[in-house]
């Protein structure tokens, strides 16, 4: 592996946004075979890369439910959507070249394999690429909270969680021009802040694992390469 590699094992969260055009729904292939690009060059670091895949883009259970859907049932419309957007980043991937597997929490043998952990850190030990979709096969989480599940249990030494923004600030920069920027910043803080980067389920399981989080910008080139070799980009969360 590279010298200046510093995380081996890395589950990089992706939300389902990033997968649609700016400000509308559904799948964007040009967006999708971007992502693969990207990833493709972050496999090249040599790290072990685990994917936890949101599903925003097609269907929140979340705005189901406040409709007047029962929570649960709109819950698992959110998570076959998170398949849906796995499905379409894994034939973009494999279009260029990039090893995966497709694993689910939803037991779906005809497209994806079930998600097991000793097969999924067994599959990253080959060097593919895993895509974790299905959340976390229950209602009431969400694709954060899955991440943060994830990361902790196939031993991961980093989560990375990509964003539209260059990291965590104090209020919505696209809303309030007078939001600074975090460069570091406790869970602790997090959860007492409220900060709405990441659900806090997710930041309190993080912080029980003592498990670092980056939260960056993906749309710059180069930034997951970054973040994988410890270069300082983003907003560093963690034990401070």
């Amino acid at each position: 592996m590279p010298e200046k590699l510093r995380f081996k094992r890395v589950l990089l969260k992706l939300s389902g946004e990033s997968f649609g055009s700016e400000g509308s729904g559904g799948i964007n292939l040009v967006e999708v075979e971007r992502i693969a690009g990207r990833i493709k060059s972050a496999a090249r670091t040599g790290a072990q890369l685990a994917l936890v895949v949101g599903g925003g883009n097609i269907v929140r259970g979340a705005q189901f439910s406040l409709a007047g859907a029962e929570r649960a049932a709109a819950d698992y419309m959110g998570m076959l959507g998170t398949v849906i957007n796995g499905m379409a980043l894994q034939l973009s991937l494999e279009h260029v070249g990039v090893e995966t597997r497709l694993l689910s929490a939803i037991w779906m043998q005809q497209v994806a394999e079930p998600y097991i952990r000793r097969r999924c850190i067994r599959h990253l030990e080959k060097g593919r690429v895993v895509l974790l979709v299905g959340g976390t096969g229950n209602p009431h989480f969400t694709t954060d909270t899955t991440a943060a599940l994830r990361a902790t249990e196939i031993g991961a030494d980093v989560l990375l969680k990509a964003t539209k923004v260059d990291g965590i600030y104090s209020a919505d920069p696209m809303k309030d021009k007078s939001a600074t920027r975090y460069d570091q910043i406790s869970y602790l803080d997090m959860l007492q802040k409220q900060l709405k980067v990441m659900d806090l389920t997710a930041v309190s399981l993080c912080m029980d694992h003592h498990m670092p989080v980056v939260v960056f910008d993906m749309k710059k080139e180069g930034n997951i390469e970054k973040a994988i070799r410890g270069e300082r980009i983003g907003t560093l969360v963690g034990d401070f």
